[in-house]
């Protein structure tokens, strides 16, 4: 007789960056504010809960081993991902990249009013994983700090 089990629930829970210097990664993370956990793993693997999922940072030639895809040569153009930090105002996309660059960030495209009526701009952290800051219509960031979508 054979049970047949439910379908997983979907739930994105980790976001995992390769980095090349672990302690300046930790500092970059901390300094935007990021609250740092499970500090029991020293410089091994660093997590920062971000509200909803969490960032890890992992050594970059390590978790290229992990996932056995080979280390170099490294990416020097854009890798096809961007994480974002959504904002509730342009104003505060203005005061988030500023931010973020006053922490070691580099700019990568200044805030400007997008096509599609939001308000956007881009920052890199210490590795190059580009950063969108973005205020976007019909997405709401809650008093929660939480992205809330319309269904």
């Amino acid at each position: 007789m054979s049970t047949k089990m439910p379908a997983p629930v979907p739930r994105f829970t980790v976001i995992t960056l390769g980095v090349v210097d672990m302690r300046k990664s930790i500092a970059f993370y901390e300094g935007l504010g990021f609250a740092r956990k499970f500090r029991a793993t020293g410089e091994v693997v660093a997590f920062f809960d971000t509200g909803g999922t969490v960032i890890g940072l992992f050594p970059w030639s390590q978790l290229a081993e992990d996932v056995t895809l080979p280390d170099k040569p490294r990416p020097q153009a854009f890798r096809g991902v961007t994480l974002a930090w959504n904002c509730r105002s342009n104003e505060e996309v203005d005061q988030v990249i500023d931010f973020a660059i006053a922490k070691g960030a580099a700019l990568l495209k200044i805030a400007h009013k997008t096509d599609y009526g939001g308000y956007s701009g881009y920052f890199a952290d210490p590795d190059g994983h580009p950063w969108e800051v973005v205020v976007a219509p019909n997405i709401e960031v809650g008093a929660d700090r939480r992205v809330h979508l319309p269904d």
